[in-house]
């Protein structure tokens, strides 16, 4: 994970030159890869106090099925672009990074949420829809994450170690 601190573009400068990353999908879908992109930003709220943005993405091509080589890009981190304005935010809940793993017998779903423990974790099963909050002290995630088919609750399981949370899918 690369660090990198505002300079004179501040956050929608920043957000701009992640897109000269987008160029280089046509070599990543020759080679089968995966690219990751991150940083964090320090700023000041609308109401003036200091917060932390993250942000990040990962790009991932020729990971899925036999000939598929579409890139696929996943967002994380807790700044967003708002709608009505089109400016850069940053919320209070980080969009946490998930990796979902097709297995012979279950799904495996792993999301990284440093600082988060077991019973930090609310996981909620909808048809082929999970959605992971957690939240511990000053750290708070939420993701919904789509599955390749629909699940039933009876066939989760879930264990979260040193901030990586795995679910198993049966």
């Amino acid at each position: 994970m690369t660090e990198r601190k505002s300079e004179g573009g501040g956050i929608e400068g920043m957000l701009r030159g992640l897109g000269d990353l987008v160029e280089k999908l046509g070599d990543l879908a020759e080679k089968g890869e995966e690219l990751r992109r991150s940083g964090v930003v320090e700023t000041t709220s609308a109401q003036g106090r200091q917060v932390k943005g993250v942000y990040g993405f990962t790009v991932k091509v020729g990971l899925g099925e036999e000939g598929e080589s579409k890139p696929r890009v996943e967002p994380f981190g807790n700044i967003r672009r708002d709608e009505e304005t089109g400016a850069s935010v940053v919320q209070e809940v980080t969009e946490p990074m998930v990796d979902v793993f097709e297995e012979d017998t279950h799904v495996q779903v792993v999301a990284e949420l440093p600082g988060i423990g077991e019973n930090d974790v609310e996981l909620e099963l909808n048809g082929d829809v999970l959605s992971i909050q957690a939240a511990a002290g000053d750290k708070k995630y939420r993701k919904e994450v789509l599955l390749p088919r629909s699940f039933t609750p009876e066939g989760m399981e879930h264990k979260c170690r040193n901030g990586i949370l795995e679910v198993k899918l049966q």
